[in-house]
């Protein structure tokens, strides 16, 4: 089936780049929040990113009108009865990521792709919610998805050839390159990455180095394009120890959250979002 439609649930800090990134390349998206003010506060995200750009030179106005065109908002999930392609991005919490699975499979069309926008979860529990495993898998955007030139896509147990070739062909669409892993826990993206976000706060906790200093050494030295700590206050610490604490459920001891880590977020301090994390942003 060729995707035309998209559907993405969840308009945060994932949610909005994932629908930026359709919407840029021309499918029709359709964009779901449970709330009005969630919803409005990812449209004026992704109008945000769009005005950014086209001040910059990287699209023209036009471009970025023609792809806010493509997005259409709503707070009632049945509207996403018409997508092709469903992703969802919504916290990570595999009981409610099952839940939305259970109710995309009964409002979508039996031919319908349903992709969970995952990165530590198990891609075949999720798609066991489901009628349709078969049409199922896992996209795990990177951050910031929309200039990310990588997917990385993870196929459940039972996940058809034909349900594959047809997220890549649309990625391609999208411009974007992908990696397959199979459905083990955190990929391959993550647990590389993951244990150094997390290293970095044990690290930061013994007094090794300075946060400024830390994420300098990953710049600098391995060529990162943002610190571990820098990076982590962008995605939200919260989101960072759910991860880890999933890899830590999954694969033992040795992958045990920094209890710097644990701090910040039990203080509120989460990053970006909520002006403060490792670092503050006034």
């Amino acid at each position: 089936m060729k995707v035309e439609t998209v559907g993405v649930v969840g308009l945060g800090t994932m949610g909005h780049q994932i629908a930026l990134v359709f919407a840029q390349a021309g499918f029709s998206t359709i964009v779901c929040e449970e709330t009005a003010e969630r919803l409005e506060r990812g449209m004026a995200q992704i109008s945000t990113f769009l005005a950014r750009r086209a001040e910059k030179g990287k699209l023209t106005k036009a471009e970025a009108d023609q792809a806010l065109a493509r997005i259409q908002p709503t707070t009632t999930l049945a509207d996403i009865a018409a997508a092709d392609l469903v992703v969802e991005a919504v916290f990570e919490d595999i009981e409610a990521k099952r839940a939305l699975f259970t109710e995309l499979d009964r409002i979508c069309k039996p031919e319908a792709i349903l992709a969970t926008n995952t990165s530590t979860l198990s891609v075949t529990e999720i798609a066991a919610a489901t009628t349709r495993p078969g049409r199922c898998l896992g996209t795990h955007f990177l951050i910031p998805a929309a200039l990310s030139p990588l997917v990385e896509l993870s196929r459940g147990l039972e996940t058809s050839d034909e349900t594959l070739e047809a997220v890549v062909e649309a990625l391609k669409r999208c411009g974007k390159e992908t990696v397959l892993s199979q459905d083990s826990p955190a990929f391959i993206i993550n647990r590389l990455y993951i244990p150094l976000l997390n290293e970095a706060f044990w690290a930061l906790q013994e007094g090794v180095a300075t946060a400024e200093e830390i994420d300098r050494a990953c710049v600098k030295g391995l060529g990162h394009p943002l610190g571990p700590l820098a990076a982590s206050d962008a995605s939200g610490l919260d989101v960072v120890l759910d991860c880890v604490e999933s890899l830590h459920a999954q694969l033992g001891d040795k992958y045990r959250p920094a209890p710097l880590l644990v701090k910040l977020v039990k203080a509120g301090r989460l990053g970006r979002k909520t002006k403060r994390g490792v670092y503050s942003y006034p």
